[in-house]
């Protein structure tokens, strides 16, 4: 199953992007990439804000490819999507979703749920896809980058 499977299926739009679309996204991922490092913050909050880095990296792929999400299950789908536009494997993208039902549980049902090493990870990770994503982005859709590094 492709991306075209599911903009079959519903999931997807069809979605044209520009440069300033894309470099909203980035600016958005490198601020919550800099406050979820501010001293002083929480894990549980450092996870929230980490978390929406990446699930931002993951939205600007699907936008570049063409798609934005449609129906239900919208942060599911946009995370696992990173398989089909950057080619992530699947290890990272089930850590990344294990960190989505970690967020979901910290900002609805339960505070302090959330280990620094946790905290750390989804950091990292968030970082980690930041840079393959402007590596992935000018290698395909170099058109799209703005002056972005």
């Amino acid at each position: 199953m492709g991306l075209q499977d599911w903009l079959r299926s519903g999931w997807l739009t069809e979605h044209r992007t520009s440069g300033q679309e894309m470099a909203d996204l980035v600016g958005v991922i490198d601020r919550d990439t800099a406050q979820c490092q501010v001293a002083g913050l929480s894990p549980d909050w450092q996870l929230n804000i980490a978390y929406n880095a990446a699930l931002q990296v993951a939205t600007a792929a699907l936008a570049a490819a063409g798609y934005r999400p449609s129906r239900e299950a919208q942060h599911y789908r946009v995370i696992e999507s990173l398989a089909y536009t950057m080619n992530v494997d699947a290890q990272r993208i089930a850590q990344l979703q294990g960190y989505r039902k970690k967020r979901n549980i910290s900002d609805y049902e339960r505070a302090g749920g959330v280990s620094q090493q946790e905290a750390n990870e989804i950091v990292s990770l968030a970082k980690d896809l930041r840079h393959d994503l402007m590596g992935w982005l000018a290698a395909n859709y170099p058109h799209l980058m703005a002056g972005r590094r």
